[in-house]
C-alpha cells in the first residue's frame, strides 16, 4: 500500500484547506496576532535598522510591480522588497509575538501576504479572509514542524527558529495565497527550505531582526519560483538532510486529516509581549515590578545605596546573559538590564531602550550589583521557566518575588483593551489616528473585508474608497 511522504502530506493538506476548516477561536487569535503584528510593524518602522534595510532595497531592485512600505506613503517597493523591509520592522525591536515551541510566527508570514495582495490585478483581488486561510496556513506550517523536533522546545542554542519555519511559514502562506496546486506547494517548501536559516550569533545585533524579514521575502520567493515550475528535493521534510538538517532529533510527522483538521492555535494562544525586548525579560520584568512595590513607597525612589546584592533565578541562557549591555539590542537582550531597569523605574517601555537611559550612572551601579543564578530546575522553555528575583539589604534583609506567567503569556493573555491600546502607541509613531482606527476596524471584521489589500491603504495612511460587504458599515467608517 503505498503511504504519502510526509512532505507530500504538507502539499497536500497545505492545497487543500479552505475556510471553512478555521474556527471562531482561530479567527479571534488570528486577528489579534494580525493586529498586534501591524502595530509594532509600524513602530519597528522608526528604527535605524529598517532605514539601512529601506536604502538598501531601494539602491539594488526596481520593478513595475510595486508594495506598500508600512508608514510610508512616498515610495514603494518590489513585493520581494516590501516583504523583507516590513519584516525587519515588524522585529525591529524584538516587539512581535512569540509562540511555543520558541518562534515569531506572525512576522515571517504577514508581510509576504500583505505584499502579495497589492500586486494581484484588480478583477483577482483576494479577501480578508482568504488573507486569514493564508496567514494561519503560514502559522501551522511553522508550528508544526517545530514539533518535529524536541530540541526545538527550548530556547534555541544554534538556528533562530523564524529563520528557519518562518521561511517555511511563509512559502506556504504565499502558495496558498497564490492558490498553487499542491505540487507547487511541495516545490514551494523545497525551494524555501534553501533559504532557511540563520544562527543565533547574530542576536542581540541589529542583524537579528533580518531574520524575520528574510523569512518573509525568501517564502514569497520561494512560492513564486515554484509558481514558475522550479522544483526542489520531493522529500524535503522527510530527510535528515532536508529541513532534518537544523535539528538533532528530527522526526517528521502527518498532518491532521482535512476531514476533521485540529489547528495548533486552537489548542495554544501566543505570546503579547508589553515591552520591546526578548520573551524571557518578561517573566523578570514581573518578577522585579512585584518586588520594588514592597521596597519603595508610592513614588519614592529606589534605595540604591541600601542594595547589597540582587540575585536573578532564570535558565542558563548565553545570549540573554548580559551583565553590561551597550547597546539597544544587547539591552533586549539582557536579564541582568531587565531586572534594574525595571527595579529602577518600575516599568519597562520603548524608551527604556534609548541610549540615554542604558547609559545612566544608577543603572550601571546597580547592575554591579546584579548576579545570574541558574537552578537545575528552572528549564530554558517559554512553557516552563521561572523567574525568582531576591534583594538583600545592608541591614541583612532579604526580599524575594517568583514570576512563572507573566501578563501576555498565552497561559496569561493580554486583554483585548490593552492589545488595542498597544497597537495604538506603536502604530501613532507613524500614522494618523484615523488611519490606525481604519487598521483597527478592518482587522476586527476582517473576514468580511472583500479586498484585503484595503490594509494597504491605512497602513501608508490614506483611505481607501470601499472594502467591507457590509453597506451599513461603510456609513458607520464614514469611508465612501
Amino acid at each position: 500500500m503505498w503511504t504519502k511522504t510526509v512532505t507530500e502530506n504538507f502539499a497536500s493538506v497545505i492545497h487543500g484547506l479552505n475556510a471553512s476548516h478555521l474556527t471562531d477561536l482561530v479567527i479571534q487569535r488570528s486577528k489579534r496576532m494580525i493586529l498586534d503584528t501591524l502595530g509594532v510593524g509600524l513602530l519597528g518602522t522608526t528604527t535605524a535598522v529598517f532605514h539601512k534595510v529601506k536604502q538598501y532595497s531601494k539602491q539594488v531592485y526596481n520593478s513595475d510591480s510595486s508594495s506598500t512600505v508600512w508608514g510610508r506613503s512616498d515610495f514603494r517597493l518590489p513585493p520581494l522588497y516590501a516583504a523583507f523591509v516590513n519584516g525587519v520592522a515588524v522585529h525591529a525591536m524584538d516587539f512581535d509575538d512569540t509562540w511555543h515551541p520558541a518562534t515569531h510566527p506572525s512576522g515571517a508570514v504577514l508581510p509576504s501576504l500583505i505584499a502579495v495582495s497589492e500586486m494581484l490585478p484588480r478583477k483577482q483581488r483576494l479577501s480578508g479572509l482568504d488573507l486569514l486561510l493564508a496567514f494561519n496556513v503560514g502559522v501551522e506550517v511553522q508550528g508544526r514542524l517545530m514539533r518535529f523536533s524536541n530540541e526545538a522546545s527550548n530556547i534555541p542554542k544554534r538556528f533562530h527558529p523564524p529563520a528557519v519555519v518562518g521561511t517555511m511559514g511563509s512559502a506556504a502562506a504565499a502558495a496558498k495565497l497564490l492558490a498553487l496546486d499542491q505540487f507547487k506547494c511541495k516545490e514551494a517548501l523545497a525551494v524555501a527550505a534553501s533559504y532557511a536559516g540563520a544562527p543565533m550569533a547574530n542576536a542581540a545585533t541589529q542583524t537579528k531582526p533580518l531574520h524575520i524579514g528574510n523569512a518573509a521575502r525568501h517564502g514569497l520567493e520561494a512560492a513564486f519560483l515554484a509558481s514558475l515550475g522550479l522544483q526542489g528535493n520531493k522529500q524535503i521534510l522527510d530527510i535528515e538532510s532536508g529541513l532534518g538538517a537544523f535539528y538533532t532529533d528530527y522526526t517528521p510527522r502527518i498532518l491532521p486529516t482535512l476531514q476533521s483538521y485540529s489547528w495548533l492555535l486552537d489548542q495554544q494562544d501566543v505570546a503579547f509581549k508589553r515591552f520591546p525586548a526578548h520573551l524571557g525579560m518578561h517573566w523578570v520584568a514581573d518578577a522585579v515590578c512585584s518586588l520594588r512595590k514592597r521596597l519603595v513607597d508610592g513614588e519614592g525612589s529606589v534605595p540604591i545605596s541600601r542594595i547589597e546584592e540582587v540575585i536573578v533565578k532564570v535558565p542558563d541562557v548565553r545570549y540573554v546573559n548580559r551583565p553590561f549591555p551597550n547597546s539597544e539590542h544587547e539591552a533586549r537582550h539582557s536579564f541582568q538590564f531587565t531586572a534594574c531597569t525595571a527595579l529602577l523605574d518600575g516599568s519597562i517601555s520603548v524608551q527604556s531602550f534609548s541610549d540615554q537611559n542604558i547609559c545612566r550612572p544608577m543603572l550601571k551601579e546597580l547592575l554591579r550589583k546584579t548576579k545570574l543564578e541558574h537552578p537545575s530546575d528552572n528549564k530554558p522553555s517559554f512553557e516552563n521557566l521561572y523567574c525568582e528575583v531576591t534583594i538583600t539589604l545592608q541591614e541583612g534583609n532579604t526580599l524575594s518575588e517568583h514570576c512563572d506567567t507573566f501578563y501576555g503569556h498565552w497561559r496569561r493573555p493580554l486583554s483585548t483593551e490593552d492589545l488595542k491600546k498597544k497597537f495604538h502607541s506603536n502604530a501613532s509613531s507613524v500614522l494618523s489616528v484615523e488611519a490606525a482606527e481604519g487598521i483597527v476596524e478592518t482587522v476586527d471584521n476582517l473576514e468580511k473585508v472583500d479586498d484585503c489589500s484595503v490594509l494597504s491603504a491605512f497602513l501608508k495612511g490614506t483611505k481607501p474608497k470601499r472594502y467591507f460587504q457590509n453597506d451599513a458599515y461603510l456609513e458607520k467608517m464614514d469611508i465612501c
